[in-house]
């Protein structure tokens, strides 16, 4: 069960909603397109990818900067949008703080 209105999510809780969001972003070609071409992956390439460690940060990460997207997929599961960030957090204290030192960030 995801919670909805927590201002604290587990990695457990916090992966299943950027399963769910790269669920939701796949039924959406032209930000799929979008996100993968920032990801710098085909879409064959893409299940082998979200199972990287940072991946799904990635894919949250996307959400956040793209306000349309990110308001349609939580409305659609009843999530508030600073659950996303919450998650996103979540998941970056989970996989450690270095997820994405190979990119500098």
């Amino acid at each position: 069960m995801i919670a909805r209105h927590s201002s604290r999510l587990g990695s457990d809780e916090a992966e299943a909603i950027a399963t769910d969001a790269l669920g939701y972003l796949a039924s959406d070609m032209e930000h799929l397109g979008r996100f993968l071409a920032l990801a710098g992956i085909g879409p064959a390439d893409l299940r082998d990818a979200a199972s990287e460690p940072g991946f799904l940060i990635g894919v949250l990460e996307f959400y956040m900067g793209h306000e349309a997207l990110l308001l349609a997929f939580c409305e659609a599961r009843g999530l508030r949008p600073t659950t996303i960030a919450t998650a996103r957090h979540a998941l970056d204290t989970a996989h450690g703080d270095d997820a994405f030192a190979e990119n500098g960030e």
